[in-house]
Formats: C-alpha cells, structure tokens, sequence
C-alpha cells in the first residue's frame, strides 16, 4: 500500500522519497509513506480560513453531534481497523484499547458537549464578578475558539487512540486540526482517517493528514495556533523551542514519556488480595502493547523484605506469557512496533542492567507463529536494584518496552522519594487496603504526577487500571512527562479556546453573553412567563409575585409532612440557645416549596417539567410572621435536539430570588425546566 495525505480537502500522493512500513510480526515491507510535496504553509492557512470559519460558526452541541456521528461510523466499521491493527503488533486486546478506546472518547466528548456546554458558539465560565459598590459594573469570564488550527503530532504506539484523544477536545472546541502520526504505524490511523472522510460529517477543512515527514510544518504557527506533541521528552523540547513556537508563544502542550512507578503499601503482603492485584498489574503493564505505553510502570516500589516475593510471583506470571504472532490463539504479547525499538529497547535495557540483577527475561525466549529473527520480538525483562537511592539509571532511563525494575523501600517516606526520583510523571499507584497508608503517598507524590490510582479488593473488579487514560480525567504530568495536560473533561476543551475577561454593564454582559446577570434589565409582561413558549421566552423576561406570611402551622405542618423535625423548627427554647436563631425557624425546604406556590402557573401549558435545582443558598432565617415574595427571572435558554418523534423543546434556566417584608433575600436559587417550542400547529 502506498498511503495518501489528505491536505486541502484531497487525498494527495507524496512525493519523492519515502519510508518503508515494515510489518511488525513478519518483518516484510506493507506500503511506504511520504509527505513530500506538501505545501505545509497552504495546509495551515486552509485549515484557518477554510476550516476555521466553519466550525467556529457551529454550536456546541451541533459540534457534539458530529463527533457522535463520527464514532457511530467508525465504530460499525471496525473491524477492518483491528484486521489491520495486527501488522502494527497489537494483540485483540491491545486494539481494543487503540481502536475502541478512541471511539469511546469520541462518543464522551459528544455527551459532554451537550451536558456541559451551551447551545452556543462560546462559553460563559464561572459566575459574573461584583466590580463596583453599586453593581452597575461587572465582570464575566468567556472562552472562545482560537481562530488558528490545531496541530497533533503523535507517537507510533496508540496510532488510532492517540489521533482521536487529541481530536475530539478540539473539535469540540471549534477547531480544525492537521493531524502528523508517527510514520511507523501510520497505515493505521491513514485507515482510520479515511474513515472519518468517509462519513462525510466534518465541515471542508475541518482536518487534513501528514503520513511522513512533518518537514517545515512548524515554521508556519502563529499566536492563533494551537500544537499537541506525544513522543520522547528529546523531541519534544526540540519542537518546542523552534523559532516561529517561541516568537509568537503558540500554545504547545507535551506528553512525553516518563518513569511512572507503582508502589506496593506495607500491609499489602503475600496472602493478602492486594498483594496478588499489586503483581497481575505490573505484569499487565510490562506485556501490555509489549510495554510500548507512556503510562506503563517502569520502577516496581516494594516494601524492603518483600522483594523476593514480588519477584517470584511476576516472574512466575510473566513465564505464561506466550510471545508471538497477536493473530494467534493463546497469544498474550506480540512484537514491538519495528526493528528499530528493539535495538532502542536493547540498548536502554543494557545501560539499566549496570545497576540492577536481571532476574527475569533475556534473549533466550520462543516465538509462536512467527520467525523471531524477521518479526520485531521482545521478551519482558524484569530488573531488581538493591540500591535505588544511590544507582541513578533506574531512574533516569527508559526502555520502550516490556521492561521493568523492582526496588525496596524501608519506610512510606523511603517510598515516597522514590517515587519523585522519576522527576515527573504521567501515572503512578499505589496497591494498599490502609487508607492512612494512602492519604500520606498519594499527598506525597502527588505534586511530581498527572494522575495516581489507589488500587485495593473494593476498587479492583471496575478499575481501568494503572496505565488507563480515561476521557474525564487528565492525562498528562508535570516535569520529565512533559508539563501538559490533554483530555480531562472540559478542562481538554479549554485548552483550545481563549478565555477573555469581558467588563462592562450587568445589561450589556446580558446581551453579550445569553445570560441574565445579577442586577441587568429586567422585562415584566402581563403574560405569565409559564404561558410562553421557549422561542416566545427571552432572557431577562421576569415576573415579580404576590406575597405570602409564613405562619407558625405552616411549620409544624411541614415537618408533619416531611418528618423533619430538627429542633431549630420545633423548640424555641433551643433554637434561640444555639446562638444562630432568635427563635424557631421555618424550614429552608418549605420556603422553596413556598416560593414555587408563588411562581407557578398550575394551568397545562410550554412548561413540560421541572428537572433540576441549583445552587441553592439560604441567606437570611424565615420566622414565623415573616412574608415572602419572588421574584423569577429567565436567566439562560439552551435549545435541545429534538428526536423525530418528540415534542420540540429547550432547557430554561430561571433565577429564583425569595425576599422577605424587608426586600433582604433569603433563598437563591436556579431551577431548570423543559420548555416546549412553538411551532406551526401550536
């Protein structure tokens, strides 16, 4: 196969040289991949002026909706993706990490586009901030997509995960990307690509493809720009210090790989269930993608007297691990992704053997259904090191692969400089059942790590594990890991977007943003705003109410009801002794239920349902002789997709506000309800 680029919105051939992919079980050559002939410079001003405008010009959940799209295409077409994912060395469960876990982060990204972003084309972020005495001047924060493109560059080793992971927060963001994989492996993600081109949901130049040489690429960024690197810490400072990165500070998040631990706690001894999950995990790590992840554990951390343990029970595990061809049956690890990791591998492993015992592993190992000497094969290598704290190599030095060292610790302190010696981290974790044990680990090494798994029985049947990445969570760390941050939820959206500070009148931020702000304009109409429609309702439309005095039966009676009896509602006596009352207090509760009363407008009409309350704060005690009113406001609209045989809707967000005879509120409130739209035969 000869792969294509896909750039300005055509699949185009390389030119001149080009690299050979090599199969990594058989070792004969598949197709060759160049990027020669791209005119890097026209691909990014495609993606701003082409792309760009297109997607910024979309919605939140409309870009959501691309990307489940997306994933639905992929997935029902993935089996080719795993027929394919073999030549790179994958076993079936190393693709179903790749391939499926990279669709799935498509289809969390799609959900979280539509939870927790607006049906808009930015995003208004936090609450509005107070900035004069008399509230006429005011604060928001917004984030909005950058106007430059999105440049991904990754590693061989998750050549599907690790396009998409990077992909979707972008995406979602607002913009386009250009996308360079590592050029061994990347007949996979040419062949995932295809697919998204295929589906044909993505605006014109939404994405484009690089399979070769990244060549000038980097020379073209501007302030608008965004690059997202994966590979070795080596490469990735050289990119980032290039003259067009620093001149114009372009956004430049790495993930490198890094020296992640896991540490076995004292209590966790042989015999126990931690103990036992503490060895299945490091073996899983060191055979997983034959050891070829950036989150796989590198140092073994064992309480000092228990390493012999540990060694034989990995070594015992690792002796069932059937090296070879991933497409045969009873297969658990197949090669690395080429020759030329094995060389890397070997010589890395060599240098860490200077300060450790080989007690596991060597060159003398079988192949299943494979010739070991074409194939890229590795067998796992297990290291013990007496003396961590004062050999260096196993703390400094990482081979790619099925390689690992174990090492003692006298005390949790020991253990915790251990940790830190790795300068930084992608992942650790701790197996341990003490939580005391926990709490000091993990607030110890907190501070040199991305993310810290505590492993114990409880947690173990529905853990994703040490080296797992998960969409919600971040995946990044600090120092040798390379100091960035991608996924993470929302927080990987932001990452793509600017946030502005934006001043000004509670009106004109109302206007601005979509959202009534405290203080803003304010519209009443003799129209109750349950009687209009969600198209008919706009922000700012309010409406004040009559007025209610809440009596001493209207206490009793609650807690009747409710059967909240708490002594500040029912004992005089012992509410004005607690020293926060004057005497007994209506519950907080039945002044949101009172103030609903107030509001509601009981006739069928637009308003479906109530779903959902927040941020409730009580401000003032209601006593008993009291008198309440609201004042309710829509605060925010959020249209929602209609299913084809639904009833059209949207999302109303209302600022509830409950004021007592004095005009000092008491109740703060938002409440959300499902409003239906008007249409033609309404």
């Amino acid at each position: 196969m000869t792969l294509k680029n896909y750039a300005l919105g055509h699949w185009v051939d390389g030119a001149g040289k080009s690299a050979d992919l090599i199969h990594a079980v058989t070792g004969e050559k598949i197709g060759e991949a160049s990027s020669g002939g791209l005119d890097f410079k026209a691909m990014t001003e495609y993606a701003r002026t082409v792309g760009g405008p297109k997607m910024r010009a979309l919605t939140f959940h409309q870009r959501a909706a691309m990307l489940k799209g997306l994933a639905k295409y992929m997935m029902e077409r993935k089996d080719a993706l795993y027929a394919l994912s073999s030549a790179t060395g994958a076993t079936k469960s190393d693709s179903w990490v790749d391939i499926d876990g990279g669709i799935g982060t498509f289809f969390a990204y799609s959900s979280r586009g539509r939870r927790e972003f607006p049906n808009e084309t930015y995003h208004v972020e936090g609450p509005a901030e107070s900035l004069s005495k008399g509230g006429t001047f005011v604060g928001r924060h917004i984030a909005v997509p950058l106007e430059g493109v999105a440049i991904h560059i990754n590693a061989f080793n998750f050549p599907c995960w690790g396009m998409l992971e990077k992909m979707a927060p972008a995406l979602l963001a607002g913009m386009p990307c250009i996308v360079k994989p590592a050029t061994v492996t990347s007949f996979l993600t040419e062949a995932m690509f295809r697919q998204m081109i295929e589906a044909d949901i993505l605006p014109e130049g939404a994405i484009q493809l690089i399979c070769g040489s990244a060549g000038d690429l980097l020379d073209h960024v501007t302030e608008q720009d965004a690059i997202a690197f994966t590979g070795s810490a080596v490469t990735g400072q050289m990119l980032k210090e290039g003259k067009a990165v620093m001149q114009h500070s372009v956004r430049f998040n790495m993930e490198a790989d890094s020296l992640n631990c896991s540490i076995l706690g004292p209590d966790a001894v042989p015999g126990t269930e931690e103990f036992d999950l503490f060895v299945k995990e490091v073996v899983r790590e060191m055979t997983t993608k034959a050891g070829q992840k950036c989150t796989a554990i590198r140092r073994t951390i064992v309480p000092n007297g228990m390493e012999e343990d540990v060694i034989n029970a990995v070594r015992a595990r690792l002796g069932k691990t059937t090296i070879g061809d991933p497409t045969v049956d009873g297969v658990r690890m197949g090669p690395l992704a080429s020759k030329g990791q094995v060389r890397d591998v070997g010589a890395n492993a060599a240098k860490i053997r200077a300060s450790s015992e080989l007690v596991f592993g060597g060159d003398d190992f079988d192949v299943v259904g494979a010739d070991r000497d074409r194939g890229a094969f590795f067998a796992p290598m297990l290291m013990a090191c007496a003396e961590p704290f004062r050999r260096h190599e196993p703390h400094d030095i990482e081979a790619f692969g099925p390689v690992n060292t174990i090492m003692p610790y006298n005390t949790l302190d020991d253990a915790i400089e251990l940790a830190k010696l790795g300068r930084g981290s992608l992942c650790g974790s701790l197996i341990t059942a003490d939580p005391a044990v926990a709490r000091k680990v993990i607030l110890g090494v907190a501070a040199y790590h991305g993310r810290l798994l505590v492993l114990d029985k409880h947690s173990a049947k529905e853990s994703t594990g040490h080296g797992s990445p998960l969409p919600n969570l971040v995946h990044g760390g600090p120092g040798r890991a390379g100091g960035g941050e991608e996924m993470g939820g929302a927080r990987g959206v932001l990452h793509y977007m600017q946030r502005a500070a934006v001043q000004g009148s509670p009106s004109m931020l109302t206007v601005i943003t979509h959202e009534w702000s405290q203080g803003a304009a304010q519209t009443t109409d003799v129209v109750h705003p349950f009687r209009k429609h969600f198209n008919e309702l706009n922000v700012g439309d309010t409406i004040v109410t009559g007025t209610r005095t809440i009596t001493l039966d209207d206490v009793v009676n609650f807690a009747n009801l409710s059967g909240d009896k708490f002594y500040a509602h029912m004992d005089n006596e012992a509410a004005q002794a607690n020293g926060v009352f004057t005497g007994r207090v209506a519950h907080g509760y039945f002044i949101v239920s009172a103030a609903a009363g107030l509001f509601v407008d009981p006739a069928p009409g637009p308003v479906l349902a109530n779903y959902g309350l927040e941020k409730l704060r009580f401000t003032k005690p209601v006593y008993p002789g009291d008198t309440i009113h609201v004042r309710l406001t829509v605060k925010q609209k959020t249209a929602k997709d209609t299913p084809v045989d639904g009833i059209p809707q949207g999302v109303v967000e209302w600022d509830v506000e409950v004021f007592n005879q004095d005009n000092e509120p008491v109740a703060v409130y938002s409440i959300l309800t499902l409003v239906k739209v008007k249409t033609a035969i309404d």
